[in-house]
């Protein structure tokens, strides 16, 4: 099925947050995994970084990506260039030299590198995202909030879940 709700529960106490995550993982709500889990806190927090396990970072790749483009891509686009312009062979010069485009290419290999990753970071941080999606500003002040994906039928068992965990308040959102 596919997942067309959204909870949002707020706490106060990071130890709830923590507990609350181990049970999702404990599968006390049938069908949610971890994978459904979106940690919001303004902090790090170590331990509810623990309890939700290690998670792929896609980030790198689009680095590696964004420096062969712009290496790749700087060097077609300045050897063209020097190779069409005015082309004039004279007495055993090279047209397209390599010594002088090194430090070009290289810049170019960082600029696209970064822009490559501010990509992939705004990707992986699934930003910008829509309006209207679920956030709370008491999270910026001193609570945490554990966003769930869920289907129909895992709603209530996941609101009791949080209330079971002392959730200050509990958001839904419905994805049509």
């Amino acid at each position: 099925m596919k997942k067309t709700h959204r909870i949002l529960g707020l706490f106060s106490n990071f130890d709830e947050a923590t507990n609350a995550i181990y049970d999702i993982r404990a599968d006390k709500v049938r069908g949610v995994s971890v994978d459904d889990v979106t940690l919001i806190s303004p902090i790090e927090h170590p331990e509810v970084e623990e309890a939700l396990g290690d998670r792929p970072v896609y980030v790198q790749f689009f680095t590696m990506f964004g420096g062969l483009f712009g290496l790749i891509g700087s060097w077609l686009w300045i050897s063209s260039a020097q190779a069409t312009f005015l082309v004039q062979p004279q007495g055993g010069k090279a047209v397209v030299t390599l010594v002088s485009n090194f430090v070009l290419n290289y810049e170019m290999m960082i600029l696209g590198s970064v822009l490559f990753t501010l990509i992939g970071f705004l990707a992986g941080s699934r930003l910008p995202s829509k309006p209207g999606s679920l956030y709370s500003e008491k999270v910026s002040l001193d609570q945490i909030g554990i966003i769930l994906e869920l289907e129909q039928n895992q709603v209530e068992p996941a609101k009791s879940l949080f209330r079971a965990h002392k959730a200050l308040e509990i958001r839904e959102e419905v994805n049509t």
